[in-house]
C-alpha cells in the first residue's frame, strides 16, 4: 500500500484570539488522522492570541507556536517551510480567519494523492455577518465582485493557472523559491506563475471549499483591494504577466474618475464614469431582486469600493515603478 502524503499545516496569524481555539477544534481530528503538525507562525500579535496557542501546545505537541517578524503571510509560509519542511512531503495553507469543513485537510491530501498535482487549490465563499459585511460578501460572491474568476465561482475540479492556495507540495515550492516576500498581496498569483513557467501542475478541487470572511468596515476593505491592486500590477512588471479582461476593466475605473474631471469643459467626459456607476448599481438591484435580498443593491455599492481601490493600487504600482526607473538629472 503506497505511503500517505506526509503533511503539515500552516497558519499565519495576527490578533486572532477569537478565531484560534476554534478553527484548531475545526482541524484537530484529520490532524489526528493524517498526523499532522500545526503551526502557528504569528506576526506578533498583541491580543492574547499567543497565550492562547501557548496553553493549548502545552497539552498538544502538534501545535507549535513560530514567531514571523516579518508579519506578512508570504514570509509565514516560507519560514514554516524552511524550519519544518524537511519532515513532510506537503502543506496545507490556512487562514486564520477563514472557516473550513471539518474533512478540509482530508480532502486536500486524497485530491493531491489521486491527481498528482503539485498544488491543490480550492474555490472559496465569502460569507458576511455585519451589515457592511454582509453586502462586501454578496458581491465578491458576484461576477461584479470577482470577475467570473472560477476560484471564486466554484467549478468542476480542473487544471488551472492559478486559484486559492491550499496544499502544496514542499519539494516545487522549493524549486521555485517558494513565496516572493516583495508581494504583501497576490503573492500567491505570482507563485503559480513562477510554478507553471516550471513545468509545475496546479489542480482546482471540487471536493471541498473554504469560506472567506470578508474586512468589516469600507476603510479595511479599500486598503485590501488597494493591496490587491498593487499586487497585480507587482507580477504583471515582474513577470509581464498581463492582467485578464476581468481584471482589466476594474482598472480602467481610476482612469475614466480623471477623465470625468474634465466633464465641467466637455460633458461627455463624465460618461465612462458614469456608466461604470449605473452599472454597478444596477446590477446590486437586480440581483437584490433575484436573491429577495434587500442588502444586495448596496453589495453593488461595495463592488465600486473594490474596484476603484483595485484600480488605485494598480496604477500607484505602475508610477511608482516609473519613477524609480526615471533616470536622475
Amino acid at each position: 500500500m503506497k505511503a500517505r502524503l506526509r503533511c503539515m499545516v500552516v497558519i499565519p496569524c495576527l490578533n486572532e484570539a477569537d478565531h484560534v481555539a476554534a478553527l484548531l477544534d475545526r482541524l484537530r481530528a484529520s490532524a489526528d488522522r493524517l498526523d499532522m503538525k500545526i503551526i502557528f507562525a504569528d506576526g506578533g500579535s498583541t491580543d492574547g492570541t499567543v497565550s492562547i496557542l501557548a496553553d493549548i501546545a502545552r497539552s498538544d505537541p502538534r501545535v507549535v507556536i513560530m514567531p514571523n517578524p516579518r508579519r506578512i503571510q508570504s514570509a509565514a509560509v516560507n519560514r514554516a517551510v524552511e524550519k519544518f519542511g524537511d519532515a513532510f512531503d506537503c502543506f496545507i495553507r490556512i487562514d486564520a480567519h477563514g472557516e473550513y469543513p471539518a474533512d478540509y485537510c482530508d480532502r486536500l491530501v486524497e485530491e493531491a494523492e489521486a491527481t498528482g498535482a503539485d498544488s491543490v487549490t480550492v474555490a472559496m465563499i465569502t460569507k458576511g455577518t455585519g451589515f457592511f459585511q454582509k453586502a462586501a460578501a454578496l458581491a465578491q460572491n458576484s461576477k461584479l465582485g470577482n470577475g467570473g474568476s472560477r476560484h471564486r465561482m466554484g467549478a468542476k475540479g480542473h487544471w488551472t493557472d492559478h486559484g486559492h492556495h491550499a496544499l502544496m507540495r514542499i519539494a516545487p515550492f522549493r524549486a521555485v523559491g517558494g513565496y516572493d516576500e516583495t508581494f504583501s498581496h497576490n503573492e500567491d498569483a505570482e507563485l503559480d506563475f513562477r510554478l507553471r513557467a516550471a513545468g509545475y501542475r496546479i489542480w482546482m478541487t471540487d471536493k471541498t471549499v473554504m469560506v472567506y470572511y470578508p474586512r468589516a468596515t469600507p476603510t479595511a476593505l479599500f486598503r485590501q483591494y488597494l493591496g490587491y491592486g498593487r499586487g497585480r500590477a507587482m507580477n504583471f512588471l515582474k513577470h509581464g504577466d498581463r492582467p485578464k479582461l476581468r481584471q482589466m476593466l476594474p482598472a480602467l475605473v481610476v482612469p475614466t474618475a480623471v477623465g470625468a474631471s474634465l466633464a465641467l469643459v466637455y460633458w461627455w467626459a463624465a460618461v465612462p464614469f458614469g456608466l461604470w456607476a449605473v452599472i454597478c448599481i444596477g446590477y446590486g438591484i437586480v440581483m437584490g431582486v433575484g436573491k429577495r435580498d434587500l442588502l444586495a443593491p448596496l453589495a453593488g455599492l461595495a463592488a465600486m469600493l473594490m474596484h476603484f481601490a483595485w484600480s488605485t493600487g494598480f496604477w500607484m504600482q505602475i508610477v511608482e515603478f516609473l519613477r524609480r526607473r526615471k533616470p536622475s538629472p
